[in-house]
Formats: C-alpha cells, structure tokens, sequence
C-alpha cells in the first residue's frame, strides 16, 4: 500500500525550494513572467525584492534577461506556464542558453493535461520533447512536492542549462525528505520482475497505484521512478528490461518525443523489449476538471494496467 503525506502542488516544491535556495546563496535570483503568485515565486520576491525582476508577459526578455544575470555571475531561476517557458523562447533558449551553456534554470509550472479549465492553450504536452532535444540542457520531471523541492536545490549546483517541469493540481506527496534524489539517478520504487513500469511526474503515483491493481491478478510488476530525462539513467533502465523482459511508460504528455521516447531510445541500442507507451495520443488537450481529463486522456492508473496486460501478451 502506498503511503500518502496528503495532497499539494508540485508548484508549491518550486516556491519553497527557490526561497531555501535564496537564504544560502546570494547569487540566487529568480524572474517571472507576469504570472508571479499563480506559480508561486511571490514568496521569494517578499523576501528578497533586489532579487527579482517580473518581466511582463514577455518571455523572450525573461530569457534573455536570465541569460545576461547568469554571464554576470548569479544563478537565475525563471518561472511561468510550462507552454509559454518552452515554447515561446525556445530558440531564445536554444541559441543564447544553451549554445553558451550558461547557468540558467527554466521553471515549467502548470505542466500537462491537469491544468484543467485553462484548456489547449495553457496546457504544455510538447515540454518535454522540445526541451530534451536541445544540446546541453537537462530536463527533470519530479513526481511530487518533495522531490519537487530537492529538484530545485539540486539544479542549483548543477552547471549549465536545465528544465523543471511541475503541475498546479494537488497530488500525492508520497516522498519523504531523506528519500535519495541525484540528477540523473533513477529510484526503485517498488520491486518485480513480470514487467516494468518507468514514469516521471504525476505518473509516478499512477504507476504505484498501477502496481496494485495488478498484484491482484498475480502480476508483479517493477516501477521506477525516472525524474530525470535528461541525462536519463540508462544503467536503470536496461536493467529493468533484462530483469523484467517488458516495460511500460507513462507520462502525462505527448508519446511523440516525450519520456517513453528517451526510454524507447535507450532500449533501442542496448536490449530491445516489447515496450507499450502511456500518454497523450498525438492530440491537444481541453477544458475540464483534472481528474476528468486524466480519465479521459487514458492517463489513469488502470489505463497503465492495461497497458501492461497488452506488454506481456508480447514479451
């Protein structure tokens, strides 16, 4: 049985860990995009106001001004809707970020299908993918509020470029403060060897839950816990595949380019195995309540235990 700490935003991880981030380091410094309390970095703004800078609804400028604080030596954390810190900068990021490896860290807030009401327009299913992609930069995905926050601190001392990408929903927080978190290092959540279960994001929780839905049909099934995908943890991931002969993803994002495309790609090259994809099926999103649209986007616990039923009918 999992064990759930009650239910808060990831977002909330965010907030929290750019704060603890500000007390110890005077070289922190944190931009927003006209969207400052929705994504919560308000709070760092209260505390250390020659800080920060709100930028407007500009996020090119939120870039580049992030860019030029990082060449002059302070460490930047910029937050707004994943759709709009992905995509609207991206060659921004692309060019002045990363060609120069500069020490700029992107927040993506409200990410996936659970931003609900705010509809297609608002909800980033594509991050991932256009993010990963780019040359130098490392993308984390973390599971819960907890693990949010180490993710925050983390990237902090990591050189270079990287994404976070978290939610505005409440979910789980089923991670404790002294769990292991490293970048790069995935973590066994629970053991099994009849299939494999990979996730990042709120599709961790999903997966666990996943796991005990089979476990009434004799089905033992490994889930890991890969926050991040890039660099990701190929090491854990072919391990699972020889231990476990057939694995399922699950994201709450596009199949196309996301997490169970860098594990596919992982597999590929090193021990291929029957390999199903939980995700959003190449479509945009809508308007509705969270839950809803997790059910109805196929991103729930029993759409994963199907998947597995479908994996091992081929391994």
């Amino acid at each position: 049985m999992v064990e759930v700490f009650g239910k808060r935003a990831t977002r909330f991880g965010f907030g929290e860990g750019i704060i603890e981030l500000g007390k110890e380091n005077p070289k922190i410094f944190v931009l927003g995009a006209d969207t400052i309390s929705s994504v919560l970095i308000d709070g760092f703004k209260k505390i250390f106001p020659d800080r920060f800078i709100n930028v407007g609804i500009a996020e090119t400028n939120l870039i580049g001004m992030a860019a030029g604080l990082a060449v002059a030596g302070f460490i930047p954390f910029v937050s707004t809707y994943g759709v709009f810190a992905s995509g609207r900068p991206w060659e921004h990021i692309r060019t002045t970020v990363c060609y120069s490896n500069l020490n700029v860290k992107i927040g993506g807030s409200h990410s996936g299908i659970m931003v609900g009401p705010d509809g297609a327009t608002h909800q980033a299913l594509e991050d991932i993918a256009i993010m990963r992609c780019l040359p130098r930069m490392k993308v984390i995905v973390p599971c819960d509020l907890v693990e949010t926050k180490k993710a925050v601190v983390a990237s902090a001392y990591s050189d270079g470029p990287v994404y976070i990408r978290y939610g505005r929903e409440n979910i789980p927080v089923f991670t404790k403060d002294d769990a292991p978190f490293e970048i790069g290092k995935a973590n066994i959540l629970r053991d099994g060897n009849d299939v494999a279960i990979v996730s990042c994001g709120t599709m961790v929780y999903e997966s666990l839950m996943s796991a005990e839905i089979l476990e009434k049909k004799g089905i033992k099934a490994r889930v890991i816990n890969i926050h991040t995908i890039k660099p990701i943890d190929e090491k854990a991931i072919i391990n699972a595949a020889r231990k476990c002969g057939a694995i399922v993803t699950a994201e709450e994002h596009q199949v196309y380019g996301g997490f169970g495309s860098a594990v596919a790609e992982v597999l590929v090259k090193n021990y291929p195995v029957p390999v199903e994809m939980v995700g959003v099926a190449d479509r945009f999103g809508e308007s509705g309540e969270p839950m809803n649209l997790m059910s109805r986007f196929g991103l729930r616990d029993v759409n994963i235990a199907d998947a597995v039923l479908k994996v091992l009918k081929r391994k």
